[in-house]
């Protein structure tokens, strides 16, 4: 399987990360949770080094060849776009594609997404002990050092 089919696969199924490694099928993070592709069959070192050198440009090959893993972008043009790492391990290469979203998200789908992470806002007309308990408590719920 090509490596574009894979990538085209994993953003219709909602992946957050693509895992690239030999002896597996491609793995997708979906939800946070890797998921092997479908009827995948496992690849081998030399696919998946085949499809790392092949979306890197020269001086990211001799980058790789140097240190042994590199960063770069890759886009497939009415698709997605990736931040990619080539790695090198145990003696074979492997790669790790995040998505990256092509649209920027508003300030309310932000919001709508963060409110159930955040703690509720500070009232002007607290009486300064609630100020100091809410202080306290986000301090304690986030593990701020401040705080203990």
């Amino acid at each position: 399987m090509e490596l574009n089919e894979i990538l085209k696969i994993a953003l219709k199924g909602g992946a957050s990360d693509i895992h690239l490694k030999p002896g597996l099928p491609a793995m997708f993070r979906v939800d946070g949770i890797l998921v092997p592709l479908k009827n995948g069959e496992r690849l081998s070192p030399e696919q998946v080094q085949q499809m790392a050198f092949g979306i890197m440009n020269p001086v990211q090959q001799q980058r790789f060849d140097e240190t042994r893993e590199v960063d770069l972008a890759y886009g497939i043009a009415g698709l997605g776009r990736f931040r990619v790492n080539v790695f090198q391990q145990r003696g074979t290469v492997g790669s790790v594609f995040r998505v990256i979203p092509f649209g920027v998200k508003s300030i309310e789908q932000l919001r709508t997404e963060l409110a159930p992470l955040l703690p509720p806002p500070l009232d002007a007309d607290a009486p300064p002990t609630a100020v100091v308990l809410r202080t306290e408590l986000r301090g304690r719920r986030y593990g701020c050092r401040a705080h203990r």
